[in-house]
């Protein structure tokens, strides 16, 4: 994944934006390496702990973290930047209410740090953020759960369509997701 960071999303940037002849890319890659700004954003839990393991792929590069607040990682999160989200739940009777809040957050937290690249490990609480930078123009990594081994997350299936690069962790993944890259696990 640090090389597809490193070197495909940065391709896309250069290519799109600056129009730079082949014979400089690569010195080019570089350069936009550094100053790409990153969103992680993921759900609580499993999801978020799949994330931090993507934290060494990013370290050196400007990132902040979007997640739900719970009591798992409130700790873990007082050594990145980070915004949060109100946890939620599909099947809860709250669930309209606070997936409406967490659209408006994930709307002003991508305005106000402006993302090049939103790189999500799930669950439903990343989608607002995906969605709404894809829009804005932004490149979007998805990294489907490690969980799912034969079947497609909720998250997944509405975000596969648009993702720029759509990761699996199990190669009997790519039956249910035909584009995505197998790479191996995140741990």
């Amino acid at each position: 994944i640090e090389r597809s960071i490193g070197i495909e999303i940065t391709v896309y940037i250069v290519l799109d934006e600056r129009k730079f002849m082949y014979s400089v890319l690569f010195f080019n890659i570089f350069i936009s390496v550094l100053m790409l700004k990153i969103c992680m954003v993921s759900s609580c839990g499993g999801h978020f702990m799949e994330l931090l393991q993507l934290i060494p792929a990013v370290k050196d590069l400007d990132f902040y973290i979007v997640t739900e607040r719970n009591v798992a990682s409130k700790d873990l999160l007082k050594k990145y930047k980070h915004y949060c989200l109100i946890q939620q739940e599909r099947r809860n009777i709250s669930f309209p209410l606070k997936f409406s809040y967490n659209i408006v957050a994930s709307l002003f937290f991508l305005l106000k740090e402006r993302p090049d690249i939103i790189i999500s490990t799930g669950a439903g609480a990343s989608y607002p953020t995906c969605r709404l930078g894809k829009w804005l123009g932004r490149k979007i990594i998805y990294i489907e759960s490690f969980a799912k081994l034969n079947k497609a997350s909720v998250t997944g299936k509405m975000i596969y369509p648009f993702a720029d690069q759509f990761y699996v962790q199990w190669r009997e993944m790519k039956k249910v997701y035909p584009n995505a890259i197998y790479c191996g696990t995140v741990y």
